[in-house]
């Protein structure tokens, strides 16, 4: 697969020049747009999975996702074919599949920050300021609440305990606390329900000091997490408590929001990140539950919709030593929505092989994030280039077709 790039759509519809070029863009009444964050790192390589290269499996003996063949792919193991180069993760068969068999899922490929840094606070404010690596940094001001500004209309909201830096500056945005907040540790009420029913019994002292021992590893492993996981999280809800909660985000999003912004943490797999099944999996399996929830709730307003999934970065091509993957560089973002020009991989494009990889062990950025993002909403808010100019300084649009 060579470098490639996308056409435009020919649509007979407002046009704001972009890039030196002009492209369609669709009115803004009754645009919704919701930004999801991966809050950690999630490993892009397992999403989207590069089925057309040998040098994958050789890379991940244990955790590489197989390729599609009929017999296994029925129980569930193996990649999903999208196409002759990529295929996606079997966890989301039932979910994200199904939206890009009908055309309302697309993947960019290669896309993140050319912030090379790999740590994930650094990276997290860099993408959600918005703004020219190269200069001093503004931190109060974000790149949506620029669009906010932008737009002059509408009603934004953050779908966090606390304003995110994303949300930050002169316009006032409101934020939402969601339940489902992730809690490590042994339930303490199932703890005593045990001691009292084996109380008097010759099982009391190994049943109370199976109790400590699993307090006391719960605890150290809460330790141990705490300085990355946990902290590269920032208080985000979890996966598990996004799928309970996309329902309730769509509810609010279709009665009375049309900008919205929501991170979800846990994705720091650096060890034990599993294949088909395993840690990474069933956070993918929740994560596609809940984007799959929001898209029903919206009903009709999905049409108007689209829901960008990011994270800071990618994770490094080849696992480690602990079956799992550390930092890396260029990553995949998701674009869902009920006008979205779907299955497709969208954005350019590069083989996946040994040769091709950033600094030999990532994925390399070929889709800078504001510029996508530039081009996005060039097409779903009619912006024009001094408009853009405000949201992302100095950044030409990119005009991959998005909507």
């Amino acid at each position: 697969m060579d470098r490639r790039t996308v056409l435009k759509a020919g649509l007979a519809l407002p046009t704001a020049v972009v890039a030196g070029r002009v492209m369609a863009a669709a009115p803004s009444s009754g645009a919704r747009l919701l930004v999801v964050f991966l809050r950690g790192g999630y490993d892009a390589a397992s999403l989207l999975v590069p089925i057309a290269s040998d040098f994958y499996l050789q890379a991940r003996p244990n955790i590489a996702i197989a390729r599609p063949n009929n017999a296994a792919g029925a129980a569930g193991d193996t990649a999903l074919a999208l196409d002759a180069d990529w295929g996606l993760h079997p966890a989301l068969r039932n979910t994200i599949a199904p939206m890009w068999q009908n055309k309302q899922a697309a993947f960019i490929a290669f896309a993140g920050t050319d912030d090379t840094s790999r740590s994930h606070f650094e990276t997290q404010d860099s993408i959600e300021l918005g703004q020219s690596l190269g200069g001093s940094r503004d931190l109060r001001s974000g790149f949506l609440n620029r669009l906010a500004g932008v737009l002059g209309h509408g009603s934004p909201i953050a779908f966090t305990d606390q304003l995110p830096l994303i949300f930050r500056g002169s316009v006032q945005i409101q934020n939402l606390a969601l339940r489902g907040k992730q809690r490590g540790g042994v339930d303490p009420q199932r703890s005593r329900k045990l001691e009292a029913m084996y109380a008097d019994t010759p099982l009391s002292t190994q049943v109370n000091s199976g109790l400590e021992l699993r307090q006391a590893v719960a605890q150290d492993m809460t330790q141990m997490q705490a300085d990355e996981m946990t902290a590269a999280s920032r208080a985000a809800i979890s996966t598990r408590g996004f799928a309970t909660e996309a329902r309730r985000i769509a509810h609010l999003m279709r009665e009375r929001f049309d900008l919205g912004f929501v991170d979800v943490g846990g994705w720091d797999t650096h060890v034990g990140q599993g294949a088909a099944t395993g840690a990474l999996a069933g956070k993918l399996d929740d994560l596609g539950r809940g984007l799959s929830a929001f898209a029903d709730e919206m009903g009709e307003q999905w049409r108007n919709t689209v829901v960008v999934v990011i994270s800071e970065f990618g994770r490094t091509f080849r696992e480690n030593g602990n079956r799992g993957t550390d930092h890396g560089h260029g990553s995949v973002y998701w674009v869902l929505g009920g006008s979205v020009r779907g299955g497709r991989i969208a954005g350019e494009q590069v083989r996946v092989e040994e040769a091709t990889l950033f600094q030999n062990r990532d994925y390399p950025v070929l889709n800078e994030y504001r510029a996508v993002f530039g081009g996005l909403f060039a097409r779903l808010y009619g912006l024009n280039e001094a408009q853009l100019a405000r949201v992302f300084a100095d950044v030409r649009a990119k005009d991959i077709g998005l909507v």
